[in-house]
């Protein structure tokens, strides 16, 4: 190795160690209070009840999507590749709903929902 390059790991090890004690932890975290404790219970409960509705009405709306655009395409097969489209929008906007709804519970599980 180079006398420079060993210089500059030298220099970034070291600051990397001058960095580090900015990331550590606060000492001595006070336990959550029972009123904290209820909060977050009832968060964890309300995430997976709209997880849960979410989950079971886009399946159903896409499996009523799916089955109109079958119907259509029976009952008009040159318009297939119109109706195909349609139908693929449809089932990525309901996917994208339950996919923003599941960001909303991992957000009510993982993060302390009213600060504190």
């Amino acid at each position: 190795m180079k006398r420079g390059s060993v210089l500059t790991y030298t220099l970034m090890l070291v600051l990397f160690g001058a960095v580090a004690p900015a990331y550590a932890q606060q000492a001595g975290a006070a336990a959550p209070s029972a009123a904290s404790l209820e909060v977050i219970r009832w968060s964890i409960i309300t995430g997976g009840f709209a997880l849960g509705f979410a989950a079971a009405f886009g399946a159903l709306a896409q499996s009523r999507g799916l089955a109109a655009a079958a119907e259509g395409i029976a009952r008009n097969p040159s318009a297939a590749n119109e109706i195909r489209g349609a139908l693929i929008l449809g089932l990525v906007l309901i996917e994208s709903l339950v996919i923003y709804v599941l960001l909303i519970s991992l957000i009510l599980f993982f993060l302390k929902p009213f600060g504190g």
